[in-house]
């Protein structure tokens, strides 16, 4: 069973596939488990890795509480054990910001970050407000209807279940997640480090507007974005076909050296 070291800490992770290494960092309701339909789908062109970030599956999970601080060194702890020097991070939700702040601490080993669903925390008075009032509206529904569309809900009961008892798998909560936030990266830190930023945004997403991603790629000068039509916040679960292309196309681009044009 892997297990990496994060300052005392133990990290679970797994590693599928061979190829050009992604690593997948889930949101505050997954852990490695989560990424099912990712790792079949990708393990056969890309090296495929998986985290349980602490408190979440199979990680240590014994602390009295949890410092959402402390999640990208997780990530980077399993960068480290691995040995990876060209992986493309891809967080979910809130987990793009422990992704970003990985990334921004190892540059010698992250070519690239993929923030799903989320600005990754970055430090910009606009992009702040923009996404408080995309959350203002978000809080209005229920939580499942921020993450998965009625449509899925209705005809996809199964996954629908399931989707929603793989928190239960968790001892941190969301709010443990939040403080990621704190003394986030600037844009000016971003493009110092020469990490490759993707912005990946549905639709369909109730929790972050396209409008708000949209206008976070205008201000990140080189950044990327991509667009799946139809897709919800967790795009991941309800549209993987659509999200694993968008995978592997941001992963088969973003490969360039970190000083080319």
């Amino acid at each position: 069973m892997p297990i990496a070291d994060s300052d005392g800490t133990s990290i679970y992770y797994e590693r599928h596939g061979s190829g050009p290494a992604i690593l997948f960092v889930h949101g505050s309701g997954g852990h490695h488990a989560a990424w099912w339909q990712q790792v079949a789908a990708l393990r056969d062109e890309f090296t495929v890795v998986t985290i349980d970030l602490r408190g979440f599956g199979k990680s240590d999970s014994s602390m009295p509480e949890f410092d959402g601080q402390d999640f990208p060194g997780d990530v980077v702890a399993v960068l480290d054990q691995e040995d990876l020097t060209d992986a493309m991070l891809v967080g979910q939700s809130i987990g793009s910001v422990a992704a970003l702040r990985a990334g921004l601490l190892r540059p010698e080993r992250v070519s690239s970050v993929v923030l799903g669903h989320s600005l990754g925390g970055i430090s910009h008075p606009e992009l702040k407000e923009l996404a408080a009032a995309d959350r203002a509206e978000a809080v209005k529904l229920p939580v499942i209807d921020r993450l998965l569309t009625k449509e899925f809900q209705t005809g996809r009961a199964d996954l629908t279940f399931l989707f929603q008892q793989m928190g239960t798998f968790n001892v941190a909560r969301m709010q443990d997640l939040r403080n990621l936030d704190t003394n986030g990266p600037s844009l000016e830190d971003i493009q110092a480090s020469g990490v490759k930023v993707a912005f990946l945004a549905g639709e369909k997403d109730a929790v972050l507007s396209v409008k708000t991603v949209t206008r976070a790629h205008e201000l990140l000068p080189g950044s990327h974005l991509e667009i799946v039509e139809g897709a919800p916040h967790s795009m991941y679960w309800e549209t993987p076909g659509p999200y694993n292309n968008a995978i592997a196309h941001l992963r088969r681009t973003l490969t360039a050296p970190k000083d080319s044009a």
